[in-house]
This record gives structure tokens, sequence and C-alpha cells, in this order.
């Protein structure tokens, strides 16, 4: 008797303890799965989000599409003035624009810093224009420009505010000032066209965005 109780002691245990590695294998399983189920759900939101903040960067480029349309007028006092719609939308891409150099358009959303600076190399456009965006006028000139010109004009630049100055070989004329929508030619630094031009334009009517700054931004 004693020898059978102590069989069934024995059994009673062995099943026990097997149901128990039976019982900790099925969590050990369970765990497994929750982690694996939770990573995949964690995998899925961050695409899913991915997938929503590109699906509404492309709905709002959509719905903000470079509608720049117009054409040039010329002004009795030599002043070229954009007639028709300057898009302004903040763009991370390059800008095909209507004119060189632009007086206006889609544009990066760093402008150039644009306070009395003077650039040695060609600017990448979009920033600039964000510049005139602010109320600044650009001066650009050609190697065609006489230096005592450039160097003249790099010297009044310098000294006024809200203004910036970079080579352009793309340019039609050696030497040309622009501001938002507005643009003309000058024959030399003594041209008294530069002086109105400045007077006329830096912060002028024409700004979409007075008093915004012209530091700050970028410096080359």
């Amino acid at each position: 008797m004693g020898s059978a109780k102590n069989r069934n002691s024995a059994e009673r245990k062995a099943r026990i303890e097997e149901m128990r590695r039976a019982e900790q294998a099925r969590e050990r399983r369970g765990r497994i799965i929750t982690i694996g189920v939770s990573t995949v759900i964690v995998a899925a939101l961050v695409v899913g989000g991915v997938v929503l903040v590109r699906s509404q960067t492309g709905d709002d480029e959509a719905a903000k599409p470079d509608k720049t349309t117009g054409k040039f007028v010329a002004g009795d006092d030599g002043v070229n003035t954009w007639k028709g719609k300057l898009a302004s939308t903040h763009v991370e891409t390059s800008v095909d624009y209507p004119m060189e150099p632009p007086v206006g358009g889609n544009h990066h959303r760093a402008w150039m810093n644009c306070n009395g600076d003077v650039y040695t190399e060609e600017l990448r456009r979009e920033n600039a224009v964000h510049s005139l965006e602010h109320g600044a006028v650009w001066v650009t000139y050609t190697s065609k420009a006489p230096k005592a010109d450039v160097d003249a004009l790099a010297a009044k630049v310098k000294q006024t505010p809200y203004t910036l100055m970079s080579p352009d070989e793309q340019q039609k004329d050696p030497i040309m000032l622009s501001a938002w929508g507005h643009q003309r030619t000058v024959k030399s630094a003594d041209d008294p066209a530069v002086g109105k031009f400045f007077e006329t334009y830096v912060q002028g009517k024409q700004t979409p965005e007075p008093g915004a700054a012209c530091t700050g931004g970028l410096a080359e």
C-alpha cells in the first residue's frame, strides 16, 4: 500500500510538473506573440504616420501650385513692372522663373541675408526671391560690367539695409536692379536711376512682407 501511494504521489507530482512546464511554455509563447503583434502595430503606425505626413504635404503643395502669370510692362521711367500674378508659395524644389533675374514667384523658405550683403558667387534664385519678398533690392551684374561700377555698387549696397548684390551671368544686361515685381537696367553705378530705384523700392509699397527680417537667413 505504501509503495502504491508513493507511486501515485510521484506520478501526480510528475503530472503537476509537466502541467507547470506546459503552462510556462504557453506563457512564453504568449509573450512572444504579444511582443510580435505590438512590434507590427507600432511599425504600422509609424509607416501610416509617414504616409499621412507625405500625403498632407503633397496635398498642401497641390493646393498651392505656382500660379505666376503675366508679363513685364515697360514704364516711362525705365522700370519694368510685372503685370499679372506672382506666386509666393514656399517650395523645396527649384523654380523655373519666367524672368531673369526673377522678381517674384514661388521660393525657398530660407531667404538670403540682405542687410547690405555683397556676394561674390551666384545665388540660388529661390533664396534671393524670398529676400525680395521681404522688401529688398537685389543688384546683379555680369562679367561684362566694368570693375569700377561693380566696386561702386558694392559700396552702395554695403551702406544700405534691405539690399543685396551678386553676379548673374544669365541676365541680358551687365547691370540690373530688381525688387518684388519690378526691374530695370542701369548703364553704370553713377546712373541717377540707381539712387531712385533704391529710394522707391527698398521696403517700398510693393513689398509683400514689409518689416520682415533681412538677417538671420542664409549667408552663402
